[in-house]
């Protein structure tokens, strides 16, 4: 793995239960493991109610994907995320990563993660129920990443909950906006809620859903993936010279 070129993913593991249960997370390591990926964003790793315990057991991440989670505090003692969401890296990565909860605003409590790489910021969501929450979410997380000075070379990837390919993105001009295709509900895809977004600097070699026979059965989502490659510091010039929002269609 060259650090210049990486595959990111996303992944809404749905507490591992699949569509309707049972409880089996090794099918959802499985799949992690199968993608291949370097990063890896992941929505719901923690149950909902209590103290909000972690679903995806912590203790077997490494040894069953070659992974390991991204040093920050999550919602609670005993959950493995914030707000249910974590990043898994190859360990190499892990020198010099830096990751920051971004708190996010809208009807439901949400948060995001900003995990900045040398020469990348890569920030995980999973945004609200509502559009307007979302919109606002959108927004706050651009403004954030304009903040902290490291928006030359800028992902969002995660669970958008978006279904338009024309409506609610308006934060996030002149990103490029790659939805690679239906990704919900699993075991037969028909919305593009899990999408990528890359900023100018940024160069999408390849993308896709990843549509094993497995990955139908370990969530109601299935996982995408791009790949990517850092273009030198001169192409990375500034929010001003972003490319404009587009959607690809279904593979």
């Amino acid at each position: 793995m060259r650090h210049d070129s990486l595959r990111l993913a996303s992944y809404n593991l749905h507490k591992c239960r699949g569509m309707t249960g049972p409880y089996a997370p090794e099918r959802n390591f499985k799949v992690i493991a199968d993608l291949g990926a370097d990063v890896i964003a992941l929505q719901e790793v923690d149950f909902r109610m209590g103290t909000r315990p972690e679903a995806l057991p912590r203790a077997q991440i490494q040894e069953a994907t070659g992974m390991v989670p991204a040093a920050f505090y999550g919602t609670g003692e005993n959950s493995l995320g914030w707000h249910g969401q974590t990043i898994l890296m190859r360990p190499e990565l892990m020198q010099g990563a830096q990751v920051r909860r971004l708190p996010l605003p809208g009807i439901e409590p949400r948060g995001a993660l900003a995990l900045h790489l040398p020469g990348i910021t890569i920030v995980a969501v999973h945004l609200g129920l509502v559009r307007s929450s979302r919109r606002a979410q959108l927004k706050r997380i651009i403004e954030q990443a304009r903040r902290m000075g490291r928006d030359d070379r800028l992902v969002l990837t995660g669970d958008f909950n978006e279904w338009h390919d024309n409506r609610g993105l308006e934060a996030l001009e002149p990103m490029q906006v790659i939805a690679p295709g239906p990704s919900w509900p699993a075991p037969f895809p028909r919305l593009r809620y899990d999408r990528i977004a890359v900023s100018h600097g940024i160069e999408v070699t390849g993308h896709g859903v990843w549509n094993s026979q497995i990955a139908r059965l370990a969530s109601d989502h299935l996982p995408i993936w791009a790949d990517i490659r850092l273009q030198p510091r001169s192409a990375a010039s500034g929010a001003g010279n972003l490319r404009p929002v587009s959607d690809n269609g279904p593979e």
